[in-house]
């Protein structure tokens, strides 16, 4: 069998038993860079303060609708989540189909390596602004 078949039978046996592949590595610094066209609502950092949106520090492992002093729609603070790698990636490409009802008015990030980067550097800011 070659390598090819190999991977393939792999894969296909992974989707049968619906497991699913972990989100690729990205790249923080690349991520960091993907960031800027979220500082028009969100700040990360020590400093960072809540505006149009909340402060995204320690989003990673945080619940939706707990960031200390945002005014988050009904929707967000019932939907039950906790940000990890995949909840982000779904909300990211497209928030209004991921939390119904939600305010973000983003259209969302369709260029997956895009959503790893930013992901990957998500994940690097603390709870207290600091890994920015």
């Amino acid at each position: 069998m070659t390598n090819i078949l190999k991977i393939a039978a792999v894969a296909a046996s992974l989707a049968f038993l619906g497991v699913a592949p972990a989100l690729a590595d990205g790249d923080a610094a690349a991520g960091k860079a993907a960031f800027n066209q979220c500082k028009a609502c969100h700040q990360v950092g020590p400093e960072a303060k809540n505006g149009v949106g909340p402060t995204l520090n320690g989003i990673v492992g945080r619940k939706a609708g707990e960031a200390a002093g945002y005014n988050y729609s009904d929707a967000n603070k019932a939907s039950g989540i906790t940000w990890d790698e995949a909840n982000l990636k779904e909300y990211l490409t497209d928030p209004k189909a991921k939390v119904p009802g939600t305010k973000m008015i983003f259209p969302g990030i369709k260029r997956e390596k895009q959503l790893e980067d930013l992901i990957a550097y998500l994940k690097e800011i603390k709870a207290d602004g600091s890994g920015v």
